[in-house]
């Protein structure tokens, strides 16, 4: 009922031009309405507060139920929905998210849940970091990027050692998004530590791609 009540008022703001190019801006992975951020927002901000998304638990159902929708913007709903509910997150919540990332994987998804889902989680329930220990080792690519990009948003919280050893174990990889991710990782911590950053990467054989991402803002 909730998804239907969100599809009526996204199927007014449907628009075919903007959604062709949407799709191709994710190299056609997905269908698009063509509603774009802050027309979404508007939309859901009305029906967020109906749903008093924020002020009760986690509606999982609610979530999958977005997920399984074929236009890409449902998927944005569910994270922002999660992003607002995350007070509600529990570190058993993992499980479920880790469906998220490996259905319909892109970075546009995987990335805001890394940081501002899984990252939440992680640092409220700070034994689930072991978790992040299984996931820089599993076989999907998008849950090895989340392991890496989970502490974006950590600063001075951030547990080096962990993101180091991270991004050490995969330094070789020539997965685009995973040498993306290590220098990402790298660059935010460096606003933080940059002698850090800056002696890790001296001292780590890392594939370009990611050494030039993470002395991007480092180097004068």
């Amino acid at each position: 009922m909730q998804v239907q009540e969100l599809a009526n008022q996204f199927k007014v703001m449907e628009n075919k031009e903007k959604a062709a190019g949407m799709s191709a801006y994710m190299k056609n992975h997905f269908e698009f309405l063509g509603i774009q951020t802050p027309e979404r927002r508007k939309i859901t901000a009305q029906l967020f507060k109906e749903w008093e998304v924020g002020k009760k638990p986690i509606d999982w159902e609610l979530v999958f139920d977005l997920w399984k929708q074929s236009e890409r913007e449902y998927q944005y709903v569910a994270v922002d929905y999660l992003v607002k509910s995350k007070k509600y997150l529990s570190a058993g919540d993992l499980t479920q998210i880790k469906e998220l990332i490996t259905s319909k994987s892109w970075w546009d998804t995987v990335d805001a849940i890394a940081s501002n889902v899984v990252g939440y989680i992680v640092k409220t329930f700070p034994e689930q970091a072991e978790v992040m220990d299984e996931w820089i080792e599993d076989d999907n690519m998008w849950v090895k990027r989340t392991a890496i990009l989970h502490q974006l948003s950590y600063k001075e919280n951030t547990d080096e050692e962990r993101l180091f050893n991270y991004c050490e174990k995969h330094a070789s990889d020539k997965e685009f998004f995973i040498a993306k991710a290590i220098g990402w990782a790298l660059r935010q911590y460096g606003k933080t530590n940059p002698e850090s950053v800056i002696k890790f990467v001296e001292d780590t054989t890392l594939q370009n791609l990611s050494k030039r991402e993470a002395l991007k803002h480092l180097q004068k």
